[in-house]
C-alpha cells in the first residue's frame, strides 16, 4: 500500500485553518471542499486515459481522455459527503456511490448499515473519501468491499491520517491486495499526524470531522 502525503503550501495553510478550534462549520465546509480539491488533483495522477485525436479550428492533433468504464468516487457517510463537491468539481463525468458505516465508540468496530454500489466493480477505479483515517477499521471494510466486487486500484482521499490507521489499513487487508489478487491501494492525504488518543481520535487532529462540517447529532 502506497501513501502519498501531499506535500503543498496551500494545502498546509487550508489544513491549518481546518485544524483551528474556532474555525466555524460554514467555513470549515468550503475549506475541506477547497482542500479536497487540490488532493484530488494528485489523487487522480494515475487516473486511466487513452490516446485520441481532435480537430481544431486549425487542423488535427492528438489528446487524451479518460478511458470508460468511468471512475466510481464513494464517500463513506457522513463525513465522506462533505469532500463529494471538492472531487466532482475535477471529475465531474465520475460516477458516484455510497457506503455508510458507523464505528462503534466502545468496541472501535465498524458496521454498515448502507451499500449503494454497483455489484460488479471489474476493471474500475474507484477513489473513496474519508475524513480521517483514524483506527482504519471503516476504511479497510469500505475497501475490502470494493476489491470483493472487483475494483482492480482503489485510492483513498483522507484529510488526516494516523500512523496506527495506516498500518491498520495494511494488516487488515494484506490478504486481499496480494500480488496475485491485482488490487492496488494507495492513502493520498494532507498530512499523517503523532497518534492516536485513548478514544481513537487523531492527535493533533482536527477534532470530529461529521460534527465539524455538519453539528453534533
Amino acid at each position: 500500500m502506497e501513501t502519498l502525503v501531499v506535500d503543498h503550501p496551500l494545502v498546509a495553510h487550508k489544513l491549518t485553518t481546518l485544524r483551528d478550534q474556532e474555525t466555524d462549520s460554514p467555513t470549515f465546509r468550503r475549506l475541506t471542499d477547497e482542500l479536497v480539491t487540490l488532493l484530488t488533483y494528485e489523487a487522480t495522477r494515475d487516473i486511466r486515459i487513452t490516446d485520441v485525436t481532435v480537430r481544431t479550428p486549425l487542423t488535427l492533433t492528438s489528446g487524451v481522455r479518460l478511458t470508460r468504464p468511468a471512475p466510481l468516487v464513494v464517500p463513506i457517510l457522513r463525513a465522506g459527503l462533505g469532500m463529494l463537491d471538492g472531487m466532482a468539481r475535477l471529475l465531474p463525468m465520475a460516477e458516484v456511490g455510497f457506503v455508510g458505516m458507523a464505528r462503534d465508540e466502545h468496541t472501535l468496530q465498524p458496521a454498515t448499515y448502507a451499500d449503494r454500489l454497483p455489484r460488479d466493480l471489474s476493471g474500475r477505479q474507484c477513489f473513496v473519501l474519508d475524513p480521517m483515517l483514524a483506527t482504519g477499521g471503516t476504511l479497510a471494510a469500505a475497501l475490502r468491499m470494493l476489491v470483493e466486487r472487483g475494483a482492480d486500484h482503489v485510492t483513498a482521499i483522507c484529510l488526516l491520517a494516523a500512523p496506527e490507521g495506516l498500518e491498520a489499513v495494511r494488516e487488515k487487508l494484506a490478504g486481499t491486495l496480494d500480488p496475485e489478487h491485482g488490487a492496488t491501494l494507495r492513502v493520498v492525504t494532507a498530512a499523517v499526524d503523532e497518534r492516536l488518543d485513548e478514544r481513537g481520535f487523531i492527535l493533533p487532529g482536527l477534532g470530529d470531522a461529521g460534527d465539524r462540517l455538519y453539528g453534533s447529532l
